[in-house]
């Protein structure tokens, strides 16, 4: 009876849980639509239920009324949170007042 090396019996199982890492990480593939608006009166009215951020297209990051980088650069749009957040953007933390 020969025994195997421990690398040779653990690779099987370390590719297997790294696929499954993989594959519960990926979500249905659907990202919510994304509804730019020009104004922020605009954003609001499609969304009252929601909060208004201001997303910067290039960085993949959305700001908050009180942000100090809320509705400047020209790379942006208001847009409401939750749309934001379902479309990959995360918050900004920096720029806080």
């Amino acid at each position: 009876m020969q025994i195997e090396p421990r690398s040779a019996v653990c690779k099987p199982s370390v590719l297997l849980l790294a696929a499954s890492v993989v594959l519960c990480n990926i979500r249905d593939g659907k990202a919510v639509p994304l509804t730019p608006f020009r104004y922020e009166a605009q954003a609001q009215r499609h969304c009252p239920g929601d909060t208004v951020v201001w997303l910067d297209f290039q960085k993949r990051r959305y700001y908050l009324k009180g942000q100090r980088r809320y509705a400047l650069g020209p790379t942006g749009s208001f847009v409401c949170r939750n749309e934001a957040r379902g479309s990959g953007y995360r918050r900004s933390l920096w720029g806080l007042r």
